[in-house]
C-alpha cells in the first residue's frame, strides 16, 4: 500500500507565483541559473541554487552556499513571498505543453514506503549528489523541490481530480518557456480522506525523477530520528515532499550521449567497428530515431542512421533490451571506452528537450568528439523493470514537462 498525507504548504500567494517558479535545480548549471533569475528577486532559484548569491568562484558544495539558501528561504517567509497554508490540504498541478498535458497530485510520501520499496527506483544515486541534497534540505528544513512519481491509472483517483480541476484554479500561468502550470488547492475533508484511502489501495509507486532527492529525505529522516528521542514516526521528517502522476498522462523524452573524444580512434576507425553491430547509413538531416533500437550519430559534421542487428539484441533480458543499454554495452563501453557513465567524465546527457541542435553545438564547437540521438525509453519498460527490482543504466530518461520548483514546499517541522 502507498501511504500519502496532506499537508501545509509553505507557497506563493497567487500574485506572486509566476515570479517564483522556477526550473528544477539540476536541469541548468549555475551561469544557466544566475541568467534565468536575473532581474527577479522572487525566483525560486535563490533557494534552491543559493550559490548564484554568492561570488561566482565558490564551490557549489560549501557550506555557505546552504547557509545562503537557509537565509533566503527565510527571507521569502519573513516578506511573505511564501506563506503557509493554515490547513492540511492536498493540491492538483497541471502543466500543458503543446499538445501535451500532464495532471497530477501534490502530497507528501513516507519515507518507510521508499525505503521498503513500496516505491520503486529504476536508477543508483551518485553518492555526491546525494549528499548534496541531503545538506541542503537538512539546512533548509524543508523538502524545498518535489519529487515525481508515477501510479498506476486509477479511474476513481482521475475521476476526483478531473472534478477538482473543473474548478477555479489557485494557480493559472504560462512561463516563458511555453509551458502552462495551473494549481488548485484541496481542502475538503472528505474528499481528502477519500484520496488517501484510494491510494492506500495503489500497491506501489514508481519514481520517474529525483531519486537523489528520494534518497536525500531518507537520510535526513534519520538524521531527525536520531536527534529525536520522542520520535513517533508521525513527524513531518517522515514524509517527503511528491507530485504523483497517472501513467497514462506522461511523456519520456530520449537522453542523449555526447564524447569528448574518440577513445584513440579515428573516425573511419569507429564507422567500420561500429559496422560488425550496426547497419549503418548516411543521412542528410539530424537523426530523430523513430522506433527502438535505432540511433542517430553526429561526427565530423555528418549524421548517420544507426540500427541494431538482431544479434546484440536480446528482447528476453529486460535491461539489457533497453536502448540505453545496447549504446552503452556496444558502442559507449566496448567502442569508446566508457565503462562507468555514472562517473566517467568524458560522457556528458542531453536532455531531449534541447532537440539535436544542441548536439551538434557540442560537436562542431570542438567541445566534443561524437553525439548519439535515441529513441525514449517507454513508461512502459519502466515500470516492468522496476517491478523486477532491475535497475536502468543512467540518465535513461527524460521527463517533459518538468515540475516548476516553489509552488510548494514542505516543512519538516
Amino acid at each position: 500500500m502507498a501511504i500519502i498525507k496532506p499537508f501545509r504548504a509553505l507557497r506563493p500567494p497567487a500574485i506572486h507565483a509566476e515570479s517564483v517558479a522556477a526550473l528544477p535545480y539540476d536541469v541548468m548549471n549555475v551561469e544557466e541559473a544566475r541568467g534565468m533569475a536575473a532581474g527577479n528577486p522572487y525566483s525560486f532559484l535563490h533557494v534552491s541554487r543559493p550559490e548564484i548569491d554568492l561570488p561566482g568562484d565558490i564551490d557549489c558544495h560549501d557550506e555557505p552556499v546552504y547557509v545562503q539558501g537557509q537565509r533566503n528561504l527565510a527571507e521569502f517567509i519573513r516578506q511573505d513571498i511564501l506563506v503557509q497554508d493554515r490547513r492540511d490540504c492536498y493540491y492538483v498541478y497541471r502543466q500543458k505543453m503543446g499538445n501535451i498535458m500532464q495532471t497530477g497530485l501534490v502530497a507528501c510520501t513516507s519515507v518507510d514506503d521508499y525505503q521498503s520499496g513500496v516505491i520503486k527506483k529504476h536508477e543508483h544515486t551518485r553518492p555526491d549528489k546525494e549528499d548534496d541534497r541531503v545538506r541542503h534540505i537538512d539546512y533548509l528544513n524543508a523538502n524545498d523541490e518535489p519529487v515525481f512519481y508515477i501510479s498506476r491509472t486509477c479511474g476513481e483517483v482521475e475521476g476526483i481530480i478531473e472534478g477538482v480541476s473543473n474548478g477555479l484554479p489557485e494557480y493559472d500561468f504560462v512561463c516563458d518557456d511555453g509551458v502552462g502550470h495551473t494549481v488548485w488547492v484541496i481542502c475538503d475533508t472528505m474528499v481528502i480522506e477519500r484520496l488517501t484511502t484510494l491510494f492506500a489501495a495503489i500497491p506501489r509507486l514508481y519514481v520517474a525523477d529525483g531519486h537523489h532527492r528520494s534518497a536525500a529525505a531518507g537520510r535526513v529522516r534519520e538524521l531527525r530520528k536520531s536527534d529525536n528521542s520522542a520520535h513517533n514516526g508521525r513527524e513531518e521528517y517522515n514524509f517527503f515532499l511528491t507530485v504523483i502522476f497517472p501513467e497514462n498522462q506522461l511523456n519520456i523524452m530520449p537522453y542523449n550521449r555526447v564524447l569528448k573524444d574518440l577513445n584513440g580512434l579515428s573516425a573511419v576507425e569507429l564507422i567500420t567497428r561500429l559496422k560488425n553491430h550496426f547497419d549503418i547509413v548516411h543521412a542528410q538531416h539530424p537523426v530523430v530515431p523513430e522506433k527502438r533500437h535505432h540511433f542517430g550519430m553526429y561526427l565530423d559534421g555528418t549524421w548517420y542512421h544507426l540500427h541494431a542487428r538482431d544479434s546484440i539484441v536480446n528482447e528476453a533480458d529486460t535491461v539489457n533490451r533497453l536502448d540505453v543499454s545496447i549504446l552503452q554495452h556496444n558502442v559507449l563501453s566496448s567502442l569508446l571506452g566508457i565503462h562507468n557513465p555514472r562517473t566517467d567524465k568524458r560522457i556528458h546527457f542531453v536532455g531531449g528537450i534541447r532537440g539535436n541542435e544542441e548536439l551538434v553545438k557540442l560537436v562542431d564547437s570542438g567541445e566534443c568528439a561524437v553525439a548519439f540521438s535515441l529513441y525514449p525509453t517507454s513508461i512502459h519498460e519502466l515500470i516492468e523493470l522496476a517491478d523486477q527490482d532491475q535497475i536502468m543504466p543512467p540518465k535513461s530518461t527524460w521527463f517533459e514537462p518538468k515540475l516548476r520548483s516553489g509552488l510548494f514546499v514542505h516543512l519538516l517541522s
